[in-house]
Order: C-alpha cells, then structure tokens, then sequence
C-alpha cells in the first residue's frame, strides 16, 4: 500500500468538476484508491463520497492505493491537484 499527501488547491474545495477529474485519473489503473480527509474516507469510484469529504481550500487530502500499480495510480491522481493557473473549480 502507498500512500502520499496533497494539499485542495481550489478556492471553493473539493467540488463535483474535479472530483469527476480525479476519478477520470483514477480509472485507468487497477489499484483500489481512496481519499482521506479528517476522519473521513471515499473511494475514488464514488462522486458523491468525493465531494462528501467536504474538503475546503487548504485541506490535507491523503492518496492511498493499493495493487500492482499503485504508484502510477497515485501519481495520475496527485497530478490532479496540481493548481492551473486557469482552473475554474
């Protein structure tokens, strides 16, 4: 299992447009994946469990995946939290 730490780059959290980004990033990859904020955990296959974190601004968010490629896996999801200079989320 690995594990890695990412910081909401967004000004209004963690909402529905870059939940559906990460799961997009996600899927490629075999490895079971899923997002800790707090005391609170989602699956990166749930919408809805995602935005359920309630992550603001700011937030700690821990990557942590497991399987054959889980390294790639979290690698494609922390690229998500990259902030874009342009990015509406």
């Amino acid at each position: 299992m690995k594990r890695s730490t990412v910081m909401v780059p967004w000004p209004d959290g963690l909402k529905f447009r870059s939940a559906a980004r990460i799961i997009r990033a996600a899927r490629r990859y075999q490895s079971a994946v899923v997002l800790h904020c707090g005391d609170r955990f989602a699956d990166v296959r749930s919408i809805m469990g995602i935005v359920m974190l309630c992550a603001m601004v700011g937030s700690s968010i821990t990557i942590e995946a497991s399987g054959g490629d889980e390294q790639k896996a979290i690698e494609e999801v922390e690229r998500v939290f990259v902030p874009v200079l342009d990015d509406e989320d």
